[in-house]
């Protein structure tokens, strides 16, 4: 039987920012040689796949300096100390970024999101029944960005057009067409 498991020989953290910690780490391979893994650490984020009473999802637009270009996505954010579960920091984010709240809420999966160089785990959840917030909680400062609330046809055009390209929000997309695929089924 195959061994698949990196002894860590010797961690060093390179840099330790507000969202990650960049590790270099030399490792024992399972065949005895050596290697370096260059890891982030991250402490893990929920995104929401919120629909309207009428059916459509809300998304939001920001530039995404790291791949310099405006990105659509679904709403999402990072978990804080104050946040008690995936859920509690889904909540905030989808008021934070969009002015909504939801009188339903459901767990749709978890994962990592790129394990090869990050211990980033996301939890997304589906927000049905939104409604706006009088007095919603403040936007972070260093976040600009647009609400678009788009049909299911309008949204897989934003994605045909390369403007809805990030993993969360692919993931919703194709979540999305499995319910309206299973809604036909049920018929």
């Amino acid at each position: 039987m195959m061994k698949f498991y990196e002894e860590t020989i010797k961690s060093t953290s390179i840099y330790k920012g507000n969202v990650t910690e960049y590790i270099v780490e030399e490792v024992k391979l399972p065949n005895g040689e050596m290697s370096q893994r260059e890891i982030v650490r991250h402490a893990g984020a929920s995104a929401v796949i919120p629909f309207t009473q009428s059916g459509e999802i809300v998304l939001v637009k920001q530039y995404r300096k790291a791949i310099d270009k405006v990105s659509i996505e679904i709403p999402a954010g990072l978990k804080d100390d104050s946040d008690l579960d995936g859920l509690h920091t889904a909540k905030r984010e989808l008021e934070e970024e969009t002015d909504y709240n939801a009188k339903s809420w459901k767990f749709v999966t978890s994962f990592y999101s790129t394990p090869g160089f990050t211990d980033e785990f996301l939890e997304i959840y589906e927000a049905t029944d939104l409604y706006l917030v009088d007095d919603s909680l403040a936007q972070d400062d260093d976040e600009t960005v647009e609400v678009i609330i788009a049909t299911y046809d309008e949204a897989w055009d934003l994605y045909e057009q390369g403007l809805l390209r990030d993993s969360k929000t692919v993931f919703a997309l194709f979540y999305w067409k499995m319910k309206k695929l299973e809604i036909k089924l049920g018929e």
